[in-house]
């Protein structure tokens, strides 16, 4: 894929369409988050996403992605599982566990696209600490996303303030551009040299998603084509939002 040739740059009208798109996809992602508690299957999470979706005329860009096509409208990642979870209607939730949920969401032909991970009652001072760190870390990228800075000024601050706590940022998965289609250029990698990568100028829209672990920053992909785990076995988490670059402060799309 050559992300340099498909960066596109978003009008205020384009902008806004897709703070209307991203709004819907928090209302997704607040309703799938009230439902964490033991016993619930990640099955009954993606149908209860699915029921905020259709309730706003939109569909999730995730459904029937990629080969094999990608079965329902969220991932749903449990503990070690960092990325790309498939729901399942016998997989039940567990007191202490730690869920990362990542939805998209089309509205008025753009993409909208953010993930969180929680805890599935009490968790362990490990856990919390994954999850504090990780989110953080979405934070900082987001601080760099601003008129002028490069790519890897996003990427440098992600990597630096995870592995200033402690922890392994991944390096196979990545942000990504996001407008009319999922996946657009440029590429934000959660690891880089800051004062590289490409320009940002306002109207750029993109996905930032540190995907944090707790052992190694190595993964791998499960059997079923779309899982990926951490290589160790240990805790992971993703944090995500759409963010749009402005002529000040940057503009997170993605919230209520």
């Amino acid at each position: 894929m050559s992300w340099q040739r498909q960066i596109k740059v978003k009008s205020p009208a384009e902008i806004k369409v897709m703070r209307e798109a991203g709004h819907i996809n928090a209302t997704v992602l607040a309703a799938v988050k009230e439902l964490l508690q033991p016993g619930v299957t990640t099955a009954d999470l993606n149908a209860a996403a699915e029921e905020v979706l259709k309730s706003h005329g939109c569909v999730s860009p995730f459904k029937d992605y990629g080969h094999p096509p990608y079965p329902a409208s969220i991932t749903v990642c449990i503990n070690d599982e960092m990325v790309h979870g498939i729901p399942h209607p016998k997989r039940k939730l567990k007191e202490g566990d730690i869920v990362s949920i990542d939805c998209g969401t089309i509205h008025n032909g753009f993409v909208a696209d953010s993930a969180f991970t929680a805890g599935v009652g009490e968790i362990s001072s490990q856990a919390a600490k994954l999850l504090e760190v990780t989110e953080g870390a979405l934070y900082a990228g987001i601080d760099k996303m601003r008129k002028g800075n490069r790519t890897g000024d996003v990427s440098a601050a992600i990597q630096k303030y995870v592995e200033d706590n402690g922890l392994h940022v991944t390096r196979e998965y990545t942000g990504h551009g996001v407008g009319r289609k999922m996946h657009e250029g440029p590429q934000v990698p959660n690891v880089g040299i800051a004062g590289t990568g490409f320009q940002l100028r306002p109207g750029l829209t993109i996905a930032l998603e540190p995907m944090v672990l707790v052992g190694t920053h190595e993964t791998r992909v499960l059997p079923d084509q779309w899982t990926v785990v951490s290589a160790d076995g240990s805790l992971t988490a993703h944090f995500e939002h759409t963010v749009a670059v402005t002529e000040g402060e940057p503009l997170i799309l993605t919230v209520l």
